[in-house]
């Protein structure tokens, strides 16, 4: 798999001053293209459209400096379809504009190339189950959030002291499956998975039951699930085991994620500093 990953990298070098497709990366890399942008922004920790950009505004870059190409032309070469939005962009990253850094030699900022390693580490070992699914629906209450990679999310917090303890008790009733009692379900997440970018969040229960009508509902297609456990402080050691999962665990098992909802169901301690959590993701098998 690391292999595959490295010649996609190599790909997208050796065409930076034309169109890089994710899909045409994906195949390379053999996987979906879902899993591709999904996998990648874990293991680089920026989505592959900003490592694409920044790649190309690092050797835009040396060839301002270098003066062999008018502004304009080293504009166009990168993808860019105006001096403008190209001097935008320039300015972005580097924090000067392109016209000032050839005029003064300005120092400027480099992404580095990415290349995916193998790194032994510990011998610890995650708990997963692979579970199958019949169609089932998510019903509660759904609130369009913002992305929060660490700590607590202040938007979802506030949606769910807002519905009241008979609201909770009203979703809770409706739970008939697993994973059982309450779940916070996140769907519609943006490609990029870009701290800030949207998605829609359901306060919900796994079930089989009709929505009442003044709650909102998700129905979730039949498939594959890997359900991942985690104990540990809370919130880190939820957003640690999503990391982990992409990081680790698809890396290692010929599984990879597939489109659909991602469901977390999570038991506080007393003090809520502590969570016991069960992270369900959808996936499919890959050829071993």
């Amino acid at each position: 798999m690391l292999e595959r990953l490295n010649q996609a990298m190599e790909h997208i070098e050796g065409r930076l001053d034309q169109p890089i497709e994710a899909a045409d990366l994906a195949r390379i890399a053999t996987t979906s293209e879902y899993h591709f942008r999904r996998l990648f922004s874990a293991l680089a920790g920026i989505p592959l459209s900003e490592y694409v950009r920044r790649r190309r505004l690092t050797i835009a870059g040396a060839e301002v400096l270098a003066g062999e190409r008018t502004l304009l032309e080293v504009a166009v070469r990168y993808g860019y379809t105006s001096g403008e939005a190209f001097a935008r962009a320039f300015r972005g990253m580097h924090g000067v504009g392109p016209g000032e850094a050839r005029r003064s030699g300005a120092p400027l900022r480099s992404q580095p190339r990415l290349s995916f390693r193998l790194t032994v580490e510990g011998s610890g070992s995650m708990r997963y189950r692979i579970v199958e699914k019949e169609e089932f629906r998510v019903v509660g209450r759904k609130a369009r959030v913002p992305l929060v990679h660490e700590g607590v999310n202040p938007a979802i917090a506030d949606f769910i002291r807002g519905l009241g303890q008979e609201t909770l008790r009203r979703i809770h009733s409706l739970s008939d499956q697993e994973p059982e009692g309450i779940v916070s379900v996140s769907d519609q997440l943006d490609e990029s998975r870009a701290e800030g970018t949207e998605l829609d969040y359901y306060h919900g229960a796994v079930t089989r039951a009709a929505a009442p009508e003044d709650m909102d509902t998700l129905t979730v297609p039949a498939g594959m699930w890997a359900v991942f456990e985690s104990s540990g402080p809370f919130p880190q050691a939820l957003q640690y085991l999503w990391r982990d999962v992409f990081t680790q665990w698809f890396p290692s098992n010929p599984y990879r994620s597939r489109p659909g909802p991602e469901i977390l169901r999570t038991r506080l301690s007393q003090d809520g500093a502590q969570a016991d959590a069960e992270l369900w993701i959808p996936v499919e098998r890959t050829a071993l």
